[in-house]
């Protein structure tokens, strides 16, 4: 890279960091506000605030259109040029030549409504389709991960100073923990289920957190040592994807252009294991499409 586009990245990854930050304090104050204190029970479907999308299980709620627009709002005081891809207002399927900023205001609804602590507000800006900035907020735990193309991955909590990021050193796949998460389609879901049975006894263990940012951003700072899933969208896996490239991981992205229905596979995995990892993926048939009903 360029000085020129170093410097670029940088710009727009303060941005990222600011607009993120600035959403996630507003979901961590609506969530007490729509659904109660977290633990205490709740009709959480039967709430006012929630709606479905592509199946019932599929939830949207009043603070993920409430937070997109106030990111929308943000980034146009910033950059009023750019383009704008979100989960919950939308935006064009084809790659704008320029910047063009990719936002899920609420990664992890399921979480948010239920108070499990693993929710994120993800904002990225990418150029041609390729992410150059990103940050993840954990909402819960006020932690934020960020990185520029070229620039290092960090993450910092409140009063703390930004520390750098770095995949486990790890070099046997049998030992390696694996993140994943699992589609809304029925059919999907059992062809994932499929998948994680043959994976398991090959490898340490499997988690599933509910958050694709956050499992990308745990494969940057050593939580897990590898992710993969099926269907993402580029609001999933925008800034992660790059958060955890930049601390070292072995990336495998879907095409910009893409939506969940395609079922791409999202991969990423700790350097030391990533070549076993991926000839895992492809001895049980994991690193194809995985497309929905």
């Amino acid at each position: 890279m360029s000085q020129t586009d170093r410097e670029r990245a940088a710009e727009l990854g303060e941005v990222a960091v600011t607009v993120a930050e600035a959403a996630a304090a507003h979901v961590r104050t609506r969530r007490p506000e729509l659904f109660g204190v977290a633990g205490e029970g709740g009709t959480h479907e039967q709430s006012d605030a929630v709606a479905t999308k592509s199946t019932p299980t599929d939830p949207v709620t009043l603070a993920d259109t409430e937070t997109e627009e106030l990111i929308r709002t943000l980034l146009r005081s910033h950059r009023p040029d750019d383009e704008i891809l979100g989960e919950e207002e939308g935006g064009s399927v084809s790659v704008p030549s320029g910047v063009r900023w990719v936002i899920d205001p609420i990664d992890g609804t399921v979480n948010f409504m239920y108070g499990i602590p693993a929710y994120a507000v993800s904002v990225a800006a990418q150029i041609d389709g390729r992410s150059v900035a990103g940050a993840v907020v954990d909402v819960a735990r006020q932690i934020t991960y960020a990185a520029t193309l070229g620039g290092g991955a960090f993450r910092h909590g409140p009063g703390e100073s930004p520390h750098r990021l770095r995949c486990n050193d790890i070099d046997q796949v049998e030992m390696a923990l694996v993140a994943t998460g699992f589609g809304y389609d029925a059919q999907r879901r059992r062809a994932q289920g499929q998948l994680v049975a043959q994976m398991l006894p090959r490898v340490r263990d499997l988690r599933r957190i509910g958050a694709a940012a956050l499992d990308l951003c745990m494969v940057a700072s050593g939580a897990v040592d590898a992710h993969i899933e099926h269907g993402l969208s580029p609001w999933d896996w925008a800034a992660g994807g790059l958060i955890a490239a930049e601390a070292g991981a072995t990336v495998i992205l879907p095409p910009p252009d893409s939506r969940s229905a395609d079922g791409h596979p999202t991969i990423a995995v700790a350097g030391g294991v990533a070549e076993d990892f991926l000839g895992l993926l492809d001895e049980i048939g994991a690193r194809v499409c995985l497309t929905a009903e």
